[in-house]
C-alpha cells in the first residue's frame, strides 16, 4: 500500500520557523515530482511548492517564495519543507502530494497521491 505520511506541523507563533517532512513507504518515489500544498480555513486546497525528482528543480507559489524551501532525499525517501518567517495567513493543513508528470505541475488533479496533512497553525 502507497502512503505519504506527513509530519512536523504544529502551533508556532508569528516570524518562527517550521521544518515539514513527507515520507514515503510502500513504493519509491524516487522518479515522481512531488508537492506540497495546502488547506487553510475555509479555502479551498492550493498549491505551495514542487520539487521534479532529482531535486534540482523547484517553484513556488508567489505567496510563499522567499520563506519556504522545498527539497528532497532521494536515499531517504523523503521530501521537506522547511518553512520561515511564518506568518498567521500560512495557517493551514499542509499535504505532501506525487505526481506522475514530468513538467513542473500546480494543479491538484496532476497529483495522484497524497498525504492525509498535517496542521501548521500560526498565531498573531
Amino acid at each position: 500500500q502507497v502512503q505519504l505520511v506527513e509530519s512536523g506541523g504544529g502551533l508556532v507563533q508569528a516570524g518562527a520557523s517550521l521544518r515539514l517532512s513527507c515520507v514515503a513507504s510502500g513504493r519509491t518515489f524516487s522518479r515522481n515530482a512531488m508537492g506540497w500544498f495546502r488547506q487553510g480555513p475555509g479555502k479551498e486546497r492550493e498549491f505551495v511548492a514542487y520539487v521534479n525528482w532529482s531535486g534540482h528543480t523547484t517553484y513556488y507559489a508567489q505567496s510563499v517564495k522567499g520563506r519556504f524551501t522545498i527539497s528532497r532525499d532521494i536515499a531517504k525517501n523523503t521530501v521537506y519543507l522547511q518553512m520561515n518567517s511564518l506568518e498567521p495567513e500560512d495557517t493551514a493543513v499542509y499535504y505532501c502530494a506525487a505526481t506522475d508528470a514530468v513538467a513542473v505541475v500546480t494543479t491538484l488533479s496532476s497529483y495522484g497521491y497524497w498525504g492525509q496533512g498535517t496542521q501548521v497553525t500560526v498565531s498573531s
